[in-house]
């Protein structure tokens, strides 16, 4: 990844704002690759089609442009994000490109809905 840190969000104007979606409780593993962490692995706890929230063993900068890997029930997903907020080491995470993998993302949302996993 070639992307300099500084206001990544402002590059991608598309980016969503994940307050504006619903939250759905979901737990697979998750890979993120950072330019300054490497690969990291760990747990998601929720998603969103604009974001996704997930446990990690180590430290991601906030801000930085971040390459997720997750396999969710409609199938593998691969995208950029940002990590927008941290907890300890819970983090949040901003989709950046939600073409690539929104089919696979608003698939799994919709269902989760659909079982009344919502976080509220």
């Amino acid at each position: 990844m070639e992307v300099q840190n500084q206001s990544v969000v402002s590059h991608f104007p598309d980016a969503v704002d994940a307050r504006r979606q619903p939250r759905f409780k979901v737990m697979v593993d998750i890979t993120v690759h950072s330019r300054t962490s490497g690969s990291i692995k760990g747990y998601t706890v929720d998603i969103s089609e604009s974001g996704i929230s997930a446990m990690l063993k180590m430290e991601v900068p906030l801000g930085e442009m971040l390459e997720l890997d997750f396999t969710l029930p409609f199938g593998p997903v691969t995208i950029y994000a940002t990590a927008r907020q941290r907890n300890a080491f819970r983090y949040g995470f901003q989709f950046l490109e939600l073409d690539a993998a929104n089919k696979v993302i608003r698939s799994t949302c919709r269902e989760l809905a659909l079982n009344n996993a919502r976080i509220r």
